[in-house]
Parts: C-alpha cells; sequence; structure tokens
C-alpha cells in the first residue's frame, strides 16, 4: 500500500509525433523501470501494428518510482482518431505533460488534447520537446504557448526527449506541481475501468483506477452497471511488467483479473465495488463516442461470419468507441455494419481483425449517418446508402457537419481555403496565432471529409498544416442516392449516397472502374450508373465469343450460318437469364479508398 500523498498520477498528451511515447522511453530509462538489455525505441507501444506505423493506438499505463514517490504515467495516442483514448485516460490523472514540438509549434490537436485537460480541470506541465534539433526555436514557440493557451512562458519547461536532456528535471516538476490524489482509504470501494483487453487464458484483464476504498486480492468484487459479481484472482501493478500485489489503495492505477469469460461484463466505464460492503453509487464513466464514419465488412469466406462475430466482440473490449450490427448484401453474404470515429480509426480495426484474429475481410466503401425526413412525417437514421428510402417517399435529407480547425502556416492560407470550399466548406474563423501561422475554422460535411481531405491537406501544404475536427450537428443538403445495375440489377454494395453536383461524376468513374474489373461474360454486361429512375452513365462490358465453327471445315455456308443462328438464340436466351459473375477481387478494388 502506498500512500496517497506520494502517487502522482499524470498522463503525456500531444500533437501527432511530438515525442510522447519517446517522452515515455526516457522516464522508464531514468527511473531503471526496464532492464537496459530489455530496452527498446517505443518500448509502451506493444502491438505489431503501432510499431510498424510509428503510431501510438493504444493508451498504456506503466508505475514507476522517482526519488521517493510512485509515478503513473499514461501514454496516450495523438491522431484525432483516437481523441477518445485520450479522453479515458485523462479520467485516470490529477494532472498532465502537454508537449509540444519545439521546431513545430502549437498544432491542432496540441489545442484540442489541451481543451480536454481544462474541462477535465487537470494540472497543466507544458513542455517544449525536441529542443536538440538545429530547426528548434523554443523561446518564439514558449512566447506562443504563452498567447495561445495562457501559460506563463517562464513555466514552460524545455527538454529533449531523445537525448534526456530536461528529463529529471520535468519529473521534479511533475512531483512538485502535479497534486497527489483525494480519495477515502475507509469509505466502500470504488474503482473506475479505463482500459481492458482479452486474453485467452486467464479471461478479461482491465485496468481501473482506485477512486475510494481498498480492493484486495482474493476479495469479491461486484460490477455495477453488470450487475454480476466476481471473485478477484489477481490484482497488480504494471511496472511496466505487470506484478502482483496484495491490494490498491485510493490514487492507485493497477490491473484486476477476475476470471471474466463474458466481455459484456466488464466494459469500459464500468465501476468495481466490493460485494460484501458496496458503494451507494458508481462513478460518473464516461460520455460514449459517436461513430463518424460508417462501413461494411464482410468475410471473404462465407462460413467465418461466428469468427467475425467473436473478434468484433472481443476488440470491442478493448477500443469501445466501435460499433457493430449485423447485415446481409446480395452480394457479398452476411457481414455487419461497423461504425469508427474516423478513416485511420476504420483502417486500424480492419488491420487488427486480420492480423489477430486471422480473418480475410471485405470492406465496403465508407459511407456517414444521415437522417431521413419521410414525407409521412417520419424520420429515419441511414448508416447504409442501400437502405436509404426512394427520392418520391423523401421530404428531405440532413447530413452531419464538422467543425474542422486547421493551423498552417501563413504561406498555404489561400490553397487550404481552396481545399476546403471545394467539399462545400464554409468559413467560420480565420486568426493568427502568430505573424507565421494561422488557425482556419471551417463548416464542412463530414462526408466531403471521409475520403481523402486529410492526404489532400497534407499534400498541398507540405506536411506542415494540422487538422482536428468535432460533430457540429446536423443540416440539410442536396443529396441524392446513385446505385450501380449490372444488367439491370442493382448491386447494394456498390450504392453510395452523394451531393447532386458530384453525382454523374461518380456514376462515370464507378461505371468505367467496373468495366475495366468485371470479367467478359458469355453476353453483353451493360453497367448503368441511376438516379432513382434516370440512367446517367453506361458502360457496356462485350460478350467473349466461343468458335462454334472451330469443327466445321470446308462445306457449305449454311451449315455455319446454321450455328451461328443457334450461338445468337443462345446468347439471347441467356441475357435473359444470366446473372453476372462479379468475382470478389473486382469488389475489392472497386471499393479502394484510395482511388
Amino acid at each position: 500500500m502506498v500512500d496517497p500523498a506520494r502517487i502522482r498520477n499524470f498522463s503525456i498528451i500531444s500533437h501527432v509525433d511530438h515525442g510522447k511515447s519517446t517522452l515515455s522511453d526516457r522516464i522508464l530509462e531514468l527511473t531503471a523501470a526496464v532492464d537496459p538489455r530489455d530496452m527498446r525505441a517505443q518500448y509502451l507501444d506493444s502491438m505489431d501494428i503501432e510499431r510498424e506505423r510509428g503510431i501510438t493506438i493504444k493508451a498504456q499505463n506503466v508505475r514507476v518510482r522517482w526519488r521517493d514517490h510512485v509515478l503513473h504515467l499514461i501514454d496516450t495516442p495523438g491522431h484525432v482518431d483516437f481523441g477518445y483514448e485520450v479522453s479515458r485516460s485523462l479520467a485516470a490523472c490529477e494532472g498532465v505533460v502537454l508537449l509540444v514540438d519545439a521546431s513545430q509549434g502549437i498544432e491542432a490537436q496540441t489545442l484540442a488534447n489541451c481543451y480536454l485537460a481544462l474541462e477535465s480541470d487537470l494540472e497543466i506541465v507544458a513542455a517544449l520537446n525536441k529542443i536538440d534539433l538545429p530547426a528548434a526555436d523554443p523561446d518564439r514557440y514558449a512566447g506562443e504557448i504563452e498567447q495561445v493557451l495562457g501559460i506563463p512562458a517562464g513555466e514552460v519547461l524545455r527538454i529533449s526527449a531523445k537525448t534526456g536532456e530536461g528529463v529529471a528535471h520535468l519529473l521534479d516538476e511533475v512531483v512538485a506541481r502535479i497534486p497527489a490524489p483525494g480519495g477515502d482509504r475507509a469509505a466502500a470501494l470504488r474503482a473506475l475501468i479505463f482500459d481492458s483487453y482479452y486474453d485467452q487464458y486467464r479471461g478479461v484483464v482491465s485496468a481501473l483506477r482506485v477512486v475510494d476504498g481498498v480492493i484486495r486480492s482474493g476479495s469479491k468484487a461486484r460490477f455495477f452497471q453488470a450487475g454480476s459479481t466476481h471473485e478477484v484472482e489477481e490484482i497488480g501493478v504494471r511496472t511496466p511488467v505487470p506484478v502482483p500485489v496484495d491490494e490498491l489503495g485510493p490514487g492507485e492505477v493497477g490491473y484486476l483479473v477476475a476470471g471474466i469469460r463474458n466481455v459484456g461484463e466488464a466494459r469500459v466505464g464500468e465501476t468495481v465495488t466490493d460485494a460484501t460492503r458496496p458503494a451507494a453509487e458508481p462513478l460518473p464513466g464516461y460520455r460514449h463516442p459517436k461513430p463518424m464514419v460508417f462501413c461494411g465488412l464482410y468475410p471473404v469466406e462465407g462460413d467465418e461470419f461466428p469468427e467475425l462475430r467473436d473478434a468484433l466482440e472481443k476488440l470491442q473490449l478493448n477500443d469501445a468507441s466501435i460499433t457493430y450490427q449485423p447485415e446481409t448484401s446480395a452480394a457479398l453474404g452476411f457481414g455487419f455494419r461497423c461504425g469508427f470515429l474516423g478513416l485511420l480509426h476504420m483502417d486500424i480495426v480492419r488491420e487488427r481483425l486480420e492480423r489477430e484474429f486471422d480473418l480475410s475481410l471485405i470492406a465496403t466503401a465508407p459511407s456517414v449517418a444521415y437522417v431521413a425526413h419521410l414525407t409521412n412525417g417520419e424520420t429515419e437514421v441511414v448508416d447504409n446508402p442501400s437502405e436509404m428510402p426512394p427520392a418520391q417517399n423523401l421530404a428531405s435529407i440532413e447530413e452531419p457537419i464538422l467543425k474542422v480547425t486547421i493551423i498552417t502556416p501563413s504561406e498555404y492560407t489561400g490553397t487550404v481555403m481552396d481545399l476546403a470550399q471545394t467539399r462545400r466548406g464554409r468559413l467560420d474563423k480565420h486568426s493568427y496565432l502568430s505573424a507565421e501561422r494561422v488557425e482556419l475554422v471551417y463548416l464542412v460535411p463530414l462526408a466531403e471529409i471521409v475520403v481523402d481531405f486529410f492526404d489532400q491537406l497534407k499534400s498541398r501544404t507540405k506536411g506542415y498544416a494540422s487538422l482536428d475536427y468535432e460533430p457540429a450537428g446536423l443540416e440539410p443538403a442536396n443529396l441524392v442516392k446513385v446505385d450501380i445495375l449490372l444488367n439491370g440489377q442493382a448491386v447494394d454494395a456498390f450504392s453510395a449516397v452523394v451531393h447532386r453536383s458530384k453525382a454523374d461524376e461518380y456514376g462515370r468513374k464507378m461505371a468505367e472502374k467496373l468495366r475495366q474489373l468485371i470479367p467478359r461474360q458469355l453476353f453483353d454486361v451493360p453497367i448503368q450508373a441511376a438516379i432513382g429512375g434516370r440512367i446517367i452513365a453506361r458502360e457496356t462490358v462485350k460478350a467473349k465469343r466461343k468458335d462454334v465453327l472451330a469443327k466445321c471445315y470446308g462445306g457449305d455456308i449454311t451449315r455455319k450460318r446454321k450455328l451461328l443462328e443457334k450461338q445468337k438464340e443462345g446468347k439471347k436466351r441467356m441475357k435473359n437469364i444470366g446473372r453476372v459473375e462479379v468475382p470478389q477481387e473486382a469488389f475489392v478494388s472497386a471499393l479502394r479508398l484510395e482511388d
């Protein structure tokens, strides 16, 4: 048991690539938490996919000793799609270390994460990282931090997470400035689960923060929301190796194993209390994030559907922001309609499902959730384009709008404004953070951002602009559903809801693309793009012709003509009843985002 006055709980937050994981590495080295022989870069990033991409996807917690204090450190992701991980981590802390790159200054996610910390009423220790870089200008950016965030420039620390310069002083400041956790040791137990994962041998392993009371190994624990009771098999702390302990007291962060096999019983935000002396009410938990982007996930092999369902259930335990519900498609069979926080999140989840659960999946084109107002006065939420009601039943459609904050060097202001306006964006705010840097705030439809807005922004500004977004409600829009017909039959997997001004272009592109991908059949295959009953584009896959005259050599021309007429009749009949065979690869290629 640790005296709460000697505990400091803090998260490291910043924009993408400003050095959070590197700083965690230096802290682990400085506190001798990891044997030098076992040390590696990005030590806390445990997933292969994190190490390959060089980004943090999951927040990781570790307990280290510094001087005579115990520090609980949580390393968080920086990408906007994983902001939910950050907000959950902050609930287990009393303070944050806010890192800012000394060569780039404040970026969009720096602001977003800083506001999250202020909302949670946490103490902020600001530090300029990468002061060892030739391009570093710490004095200038300390002034920018004072101007934008109101933190006095004199209080901003100067460190280099790469070389270790200033990291010891940073830890001293964490101890001095961040308050010790509160909590009553004599009160009834209340502990908050802020992360979980599924271990096939031990069941659910949950990371929790004890707020009041004491949790002991071997005691009976009750889970408030699930209403279930389990025996505590093991509690412990990560140092970063899991180390079992006998008990955890107020303010401590650790892990809990209670032999839970049903993943629904230990969800993130759950309150754990003692079964013999339960608390009167649970902790507030978390606001559940709303999915922004939807896509269908289908197993390539139809009989892998139950495995996909189990995999999604276990992954949702580790990443509570995923939503899913079963759906069927005439073209792709049984699958799930899944909701994600953004495109990168969608990409990471699909890759994790394929790697960690050994599945091969097809993802349909991403779409967003529209609100359809029908002529009979009812409203429907439509997150799958194939379920959009027919045009004659629609009174109006509303689409989700995002408030997009872009921070860019001032010389790229024109090109960023051009990009936002071609995506139906409206300027909401235009302000200068300094003489060289501009903050632009636009209201842009989510559907326009979902495909390649971020890539376009990066390429137009040579990588210097940064992006953050938050939901800003719904607005009416002039949208239409474009269906793709193969041989007169609509293929639901290729349906899309697009703005009327872009419908013709989408229809032409999709028809042209499918003409190249669909193999030739024994009859002509018309590929049509249609809005309701109106055809807006057409391509044809020409029939392949079997050589029925191969066995005719010499002889009467009428015999050859007879064979050709017979072939023509056969093709006519086949065209009436023929189903177009669309290979799986054609779906995968046609639904590729990059194109």
